[in-house]
Order: C-alpha cells, then sequence, then structure tokens
C-alpha cells in the first residue's frame, strides 16, 4: 500500500492538493449553514429588522451554492485522479505480467493474475476516489463542527465527545481485523477465477462427457465458499455502521436532554440547540462515512498488496556473464543439462547433445518423459539446475531475454489462436508485409483452405479457432512461426492433427525454403521425426537413445518398441 501512496500518486501530488483546498472550501461553507441559522434565529429574527433576515438569508443561498459548486469540481478532480492512477497500476501490472518468468507465473497462477489485474485494481479505484471525496470532507466536518460547537456551547460539546473514544475505537479494532479476512477472501477468488477459466475453455469436452452437473457442484462449492468468505468479512465490518449510529445517538439523547436542562435555566438560546442538533446530524452522518471509507480502505490494503507483490517481483532472469562454448561448428548445445519444476525429482537428467546451424533435431519420448521443457529451457523460460546451454557459443544466460526469442520461431503445444484475422494471426503485431505472411501460410500448406474462407487472409478466427477444424489451426500457427524466418524453429507437437500427406509435404517445405534454420522437432510419432539429422528418444527425463532413425532401431530398445507400437 505504501508504494501506491508513494510511487503511483505522487505525479499527482499537486493536483490533490488544488482539490483538497477545493474540499476544504467547499466543506467550510457547509458548516457555515448551522451557524449562520443560530445567529439569525438568536440574534436577527428578535430584532424585526427584514432587510437583515434578506441579507442573511442570501449568505446562507451564497454558501450554499459555493458549498455545492466546490465539492462538484472536487469531487471531479478527484475521480480523475482515481483513474489515471489506476490505469498506470494496471499497464505496470499488465508490462509486468508480461515478462514474469514461466516459473514465476506458475507460483502466482494465472486466474489470481487474472484476479489481481480486475477485483484488486477495482478495489484499489474505489479506495483512491473515496478516500480523496471523504477522507478530506469527513474529517473536517468532523473536527470543524466539533470546534463550531465548541463556540456555542461548550458543555454540550463535552457531552457529545464523551462518545468519540469509543467510535473510534471500534472502528480501528473491526477495521484491523478485517483486513486478514479480505485477503482470504481474495485467495479464494482466484481459485474460483481459476474453475470459470477451466470450465469455459473446456465447455465442450464438459458437455460430450455429460459432466455438467459434476461441474456444478464444483462450482457451487467453490461459489458458497467465496460467499462464506465475503460474509464472514462484511459481518465483521458490518459491526462498525451500527455501533457508530448506536454510540452517537446516545451522545445526540444526551445532547437533548442536556440542552433542555440549560435552556430552562437559561444558559442556552433555541437556535444554539437547533444548530447544535444540525451540526450533530452533521458529525452523525461524517463518522458513518469514515467507518463505510475503512470498510473500502481495508479492501484497498489488501488488494494493493497483491499487487505491489507482483510489481516487485523481478521479471526476466538477468543476463551473467558466462564463458564461450568454442566447439567448431556447434550452433545449439546442452551440455550435462538437469532441471527440475520443483524440488525433488529431476524433470530431466543429465541432457547433453549437439546440432550445427540447419540441421534437425527429433526429439520423442512417452507423455510426461520432458520432451517440451527442452524447448522451454532453450527459450529460457526457467533456468537449468545444473548444467549449460549455448546458442552459437554463447550461454543463453548471457543472451538478453529480448535478442534471445527473437532467433526463435516456435510452435508450442495446445498453443493458442487469438479472435482477429488470419493474417493478424500470422502477424502477431510484428513489421511483417502481407506478401511475407502470404508466403508463410503457403509453406505452412495453409494456402488453400485459406483461400477457400470467406474473406481469405482477413477471415475472422474466433477465441482458440474454434471456427477452424485441428489441422487448419495447426497450419496457421506453423505459419506464425514460419513468417519471420527464424534462426530456430521449435515444433512441438505441431503437426499431430495433421494427415500424414500434409505432414510429409510441410517437412518438404522446411526442407526446402528453411535450410539454413535450425530446428527442433518435438513429436509423438515417429513418421514425422524419422528424417530428422538427430533424434533424442526420451524416457522418465533420461536419455535413452540419441542418434539417427537406423542407429536407434538398431541400437534403442524404447525407440524400436515407439516404432513397432506405431507401425
Amino acid at each position: 500500500m505504501k508504494k501506491v501512496l508513494s510511487v503511483y500518486l505522487r505525479p499527482y501530488y499537486g493536483r490533490m492538493l488544488v482539490g483538497f483546498v477545493i474540499k476544504f472550501i467547499g466543506t467550510i461553507m457547509d458548516l457555515c449553514l448551522p451557524w449562520i441559522l443560530a445567529y439569525m434565529i438568536d440574534t436577527i429574527i428578535p430584532l424585526g429588522e427584514r432587510v437583515q433576515i434578506y441579507i442573511w438569508g442570501v449568505v446562507m443561498l451564497v454558501c450554499a451554492i459555493l458549498a455545492l459548486t466546490f465539492n462538484m469540481i472536487a469531487n471531479r478532480m478527484a475521480s480523475k485522479v482515481a483513474r489515471d492512477t489506476t490505469e498506470t497500476i494496471r499497464h505496470d501490472l499488465f508490462a509486468k505480467i508480461m515478462v514474469l518468468s514461466n516459473a514465476k507465473t506458475d507460483a502466482f497462477t494465472k486466474p489470481s493474475l487474472i484476479s489481481r489485474l480486475t477485483t484488486d485494481t477495482y478495489n484499489v479505484h474505489q479506495m483512491l476516489g473515496r478516500v480523496q471525496r471523504l477522507g478530506v470532507r469527513a474529517p473536517i466536518l468532523v473536527i470543524g463542527g466539533i470546534l463550531v460547537t465548541l463556540t456555542l456551547d461548550p458543555v454540550l460539546t463535552l457531552v457529545l465527545m464523551s462518545v468519540m473514544p469509543l467510535t473510534a475505537f471500534v472502528t480501528y479494532y473491526f477495521s484491523k481485523k478485517s483486513i486478514p479476512m479480505y485477503h482470504a477472501l481474495q485467495r479464494a477468488v482466484d481459485r474460483f477465477v481459476r474453475l470459470l477459466r477451466e470450465d469455459i475453455a473446456g465447455i465442450r469436452v464438459i458437455k460430450a462427457l455429460s459432466k455438467t452437473d459434476y461441474e456444478k457442484e464444483k462450482y457451487a462449492a467453490l461459489n458458497r465458499e467465496v460467499v462464506t468468505l465475503e460474509q464472514t468479512a462484511d459481518v465483521t465490518m458490518a459491526v462498525v455502521n451500527p455501533a457508530t449510529n448506536l454510540f452517537l445517538n446516545l451522545g445526540i439523547v444526551f445532547v437533548v436532554i442536556a440542552g433542555a436542562y440549560r435552556v430552562h435555566q437559561g444558559d442556552c438560546e433555541v437556535g444554539t440547540i437547533l444548530a447544535f442538533l444540525t451540526y450533530f446530524t452533521i458529525i452523525l452522518n461524517a463518522m458513518i462515512n469514515i467507518s463505510k471509507m475503512f470498510v473500502i480502505i481495508s479492501k484497498a490494503v489488501a488488494s494493493a498488496n497483491r499487487i505491489v507483490e507482483i510489481v516487485d517481483t523481478p521479471g526476466e532472469p538477468e543476463c551473467v556473464s558466462c564463458e564461450r562454448c568454442t566447439a567448431d561448428g556447434v550452433y545449439i548445445r546442452f551440455d550435462h543439462v538437469t532441471f527440475s519444476y520443483e524440488k525433488g525429482e529431476p524433470s530431466l537428467t543429465d541432457i547433453s547433445f549437439s546440432l550445427q546451424k540447419g540441421e534437425t533435431l527429433g526429439i520423442i519420448g512417452a507423455t510426461g518423459a520432458g520432451k517440451s521443457t527442452i524447448a522451454a529451457l532453450l527459450m529460457r523460460f526457467y533456468e537449468v539446475g545444473e548444467g549449460n546451454i549455448y546458442i552459437d557459443g554463447e550461454d543463453i544466460r548471457s543472451i538478453p531475454a529480448g535478442r534471445l526469442r527473437e532467433l526463435f520461431g516456435v510452435v508450442f503445444q495446445n498453443d493458442t489462436i487469438f479472435a482477429d484475422t488470419i493474417a493478424e494471426n500470422v502477424r502477431m503485431g510484428r513489421t511483417l508485409s502481407e506478401d511475407a505472411v502470404k508466403e508463410a501460410i503457403l509453406y505452412a500448406k495453409a494456402k488453400e483452405f485459406v483461400e477457400e474462407t470467406g474473406r481469405g487472409y482477413g477471415t475472422q478466427m474466433d477465441v482458440r479457432g474454434a471456427n477452424f477444424s485441428g489441422g487448419q489451426k495447426q497450419r496457421i500457427l506453423i505459419a506464425r512461426a514460419l513468417a519471420c524466418h527464424p534462426a530456430i524453429l521449435i515444433l512441438d507437437d505441431s503437426s499431430s492433427a495433421l494427415d500424414y500427406r500434409t505432414d510429409a509435404a510441410l517437412r518438404h517445405e522446411l526442407a526446402a525454403h528453411f535450410a539454413d534454420t535450425t530446428k527442433l522437432v518435438i513429436a509423438q510419432r515417429i513418421s514425422s521425426i524419422m528424417h530428422a539429422d538427430h533424434i533424442l528418444v526420451l524416457e522418465d527425463g533420461h536419455m535413452a537413445g540419441y542418434g539417427t532413425h537406423e542407429g536407434l532401431l538398431e541400437h534403442c530398445a524404447v525407440y524400436r518398441e515407439i516404432r513397432e507400437s506405431q507401425m
């Protein structure tokens, strides 16, 4: 929370100060009205001078207009500051999420990141706007009201102030108690968002397996948990308003009793009592607003801490100085690489291989063998535990992340199609000409079906490419990877939905037009990688074999078993 106030609000300190001054003047005008009314009742009206009554009536009207105008201006300025500050926070949060390492993204979880970008930033926005509007006005009304009542009748003011410590204690105690509850609520909201995200993405699978009722039960259970936590936090803070009303209403009862006695004794005027009750109502409403503000602040503190946690998290791994690998002709080299996603059993153990520029490496193995992990380590999405990875003689830890990723064209397993045109899904915001996009689609063997669609390259694709077949989506994804003519091409199970004829035609295009591109082809079927220059066979994160298709058939039992099961 401290960072939100000291960093993100700093550019708006001047504007906030002006807004506070305007709000202060408007609030003082509000405080003047009951005092003027009391003065008119006790002093002007008994004189019977109509001119004086009209003059003071005009003064009241002017004060009311000034109060309305200044408060409106201050509220608009407060809303603008809250809007602009939240925009900056949301931008920085999104920018940091975009550069978080995969390990950090996995640790925070994607639903939590979505929740922080939406719910948490909304809570901070509400707090910033409310504090500027009420954080100035309400305390001034309380303090100013007490000071003015002191000038009217110190005795009645002391009666009023006797209930203030109780009100302050209740507000502080329950606000402090509610902050951990709102933390727990936001964590439950993270889980809730994750379930929604999974169910919406997998709606067709849920329907196909007739598991709608099962998912409804899961949703209902998590929904109940969120409701229960929210209810617990809200009930805790709900004590504040009734308790504040109780204490202040008791105070007003005492004031009425004491005021009646003092009027009867001749120590106080009727106009003073009327003004005093008006000020008491103002103070009562101000205290209620302060208690409501503490509810919003409690939520915002929890949300701001979650936002700052992300913003302060280091992004991409920093570059470190490393020795070059001087092996002649080697472009990609894994040197005794070991890696584990979590502490415990390694996902990859002692992986070593070398590729020259333009060569193709096929990677095959059972599900969970570590095939995709090799691609993730090569792009430095994760840091290796032991060993080194080199590209063109440079340790990847010494290459800036931006320059490193520019070397790659990649199709991930379960890759993403965006809700945009075919051409923009291939271009992806890069400065690629229309001819380059069409060329990539041609090489990916997608030209035929693209030109047959209603608007050709301008055809709109649904989210996740729901209006295209699996094979068509894969070819669009491959075109995206080929469009920039990368130095290294990674195809992670990217031909699983292609028929054998299209798969063979795609390999022919890669050999003919991307001869200088070093390729890593991760596949489940041998036909996709049997023509590769080198084949890496993985089993439980270990190298079960490495060589050519013919050599592995002769010496690698695991590879031979895969071939026999498929062919």
